[in-house]
């Protein structure tokens, strides 16, 4: 199937992406910046952009659109000017999408158009379906113009599924991304009463929803995007500290919220009790039904890599004069089973475009367009580090066809970087993902005090992300 997918760079839709290339769909991502597509989404991904010629043009061929795009709600304050950009990337950028529909001589048969539970405004306890009424205030207003925007798809004749999107939790991003660094340092604490309900869902479950929307030819209307089980805010905040093995004393009082974010607050303060009743009647499984199975997943980093200090150089072959000169002293081993044949997970592997999608967007890799995978071929990207842009030259050491190959940093941000990266067999079928990576970080022993209280932290999160990257790739080990 050919998808045009809008919206395919934030934290949902790389997602998205991902998972469908596994069942073997052509994807277009629809973009204000279609250069950063590949970066972002890797080289099976075709990027698309323009005005509204180039829209029409872009859907001429394609089987089914997912629109995912939109401003985020958070943060900032929602003034007149704000407001009105909400909307206008909502509600106006729907419209402006069947309108190039309808001008087409021949549709794609669906339309997933992304909405969120803030359609049911401040439900309080009561439970929210499908089938419940739209409630009040800006945010209810702006979901139920979203969706009606979108059902003007179903005057051409189209299935069109009204995505109401629950607090997706996932790495690198959605509600997480803000939340868990305060929370790792001990400033946590529940939002406002803590008593308003939160309807997350784990970003695996999320896509695999959306997955099932869009093969099943039966699923119409509307179509909740969360999980069975939506707590308080103030359990949401006392897991996610033990989880952490962090303290969540530290509330956010409601006052404290309105007059830092004024109505926006709304957003934090307000909840919604809503259960995937749509999703139940499908018979869709959840991988993630409880909150505290979703957040050992995602905040579990140490089942990713192991990372120690290095005690000798034992089995390199490859780049051994670099590492002689550059004095390794810490050595990272990680391993990802797939059920995917060796031969795919090798030509991934072997493509330098790939390293984006595999990659954290907040430690962002702006790819060297010109690499060129054959030994002695230089590279250079540039890492992503909070504020910073820093430059990375390396050159490919050793390539051994279809089973391994070696990278080695010449200039960047650590004083040693050798990369082996690797593909095994399984024995009852599948593939093996390996690395082994040795380092050093800079500045002596200011750098290893950094390593010590942050830099390990983020590459043991650098490879938990790439490890949920490649199984939203090809799927994880026994998944139905």
């Amino acid at each position: 199937m050919r998808v045009l997918i809008t919206g395919a760079t934030g934290f949902l839709g790389r997602a998205l992406c991902l998972r469908l290339l596994r069942d073997g769909h052509q994807l277009k991502a629809w973009s204000r910046s279609p250069r950063a597509v590949a970066g972002a989404l890797g080289p099976e991904v075709e990027a698309c952009g323009g005005d509204d010629d180039a829209l029409e043009a872009a859907l001429e061929d394609v089987d089914a659109v997912i629109h995912l795009a939109g401003e985020p709600v958070l943060p900032g304050r929602w003034t007149g000017p704000r407001k009105a950009a909400l909307v206008q990337s909502r509600v106006g950028l729907t419209w402006r999408l069947v309108r190039a529909l309808r001008a087409l001589p021949r549709r794609p048969r669906a339309l997933l158009s992304a909405s969120a539970v803030g359609l049911y405004g401040d439900g309080g306890d009561a439970v929210l379906t499908e089938q419940s009424p739209p409630g009040q205030g800006f945010l209810a207003d702006l979901c139920r113009e979203w969706e009606a925007a979108a059902r003007g798809a179903e005057d051409l004749g189209m299935r069109v599924v009204r995505l109401r999107i629950g607090i997706v939790l996932g790495r690198d991003g959605g509600a997480l991304g803000p939340l868990a660094p305060l929370f790792r340092l001990g400033l946590g604490g529940p939002q406002g009463s803590g008593r308003q309900f939160v309807p997350w869902i784990h970003l695996d479950d999320a896509v695999e929803a959306m997955a099932r929307a869009l093969h099943d030819e039966a699923v119409s209307g509307p179509l909740l995007l969360c999980g069975p089980d939506p707590v308080p805010q103030a359990e949401l905040a006392r897991a996610l500290g033990r989880a952490l093995r962090r303290p969540a004393l530290l509330p956010a009082p409601a006052f404290a919220l309105r007059l830092a974010l004024g109505e926006a607050a709304t957003a934090l303060l307000e909840g919604q009790r809503a259960v995937p009743e749509g999703l139940r009647q499908l018979g869709f499984r959840f991988r993630f039904p409880t909150l505290g199975a979703a957040l050992t997943d995602l905040l579990r980093d140490d089942g990713a890599a192991e990372l120690r200090p290095l005690r000798a150089l034992l089995d390199v072959d490859e780049g051994l004069p670099y590492l002689r000169a550059r004095r390794p002293t810490w050595e990272l081993r990680a391993a990802v089973d797939v059920p995917a044949p060796p031969a795919a997970a090798w030509a991934l592997l072997s493509n330098p475009a790939w390293l984006g999608p595999l990659t954290p967007p907040s430690m962002r890799m702006d790819l060297d367009p010109q690499a060129r995978f054959e030994v002695g071929a230089p590279f250079t990207h540039r890492l992503r580090l909070g504020p910073l842009r820093l430059p990375w030259t390396g050159r490919f050491v050793g390539i051994d066809p279809g089973r391994s190959f070696v990278d080695v940093q010449e200039s960047g941000p650590w004083g040693c970087f050798w990369h082996r990266h690797g593909v095994e067999a399984l024995p009852g079928g599948g593939a093996r993902f390996t690395d082994r990576v040795l380092l050093r970080p800079p500045a002596g022993p200011i750098g290893e005090l950094a390593m010590h209280l942050d830099l390990k932290a983020r590459m043991m999160s650098l490879f938990a992300y790439r490890t949920a990257a490649l199984r939203l790739r090809f799927g994880a080990p026994g998944a139905a």
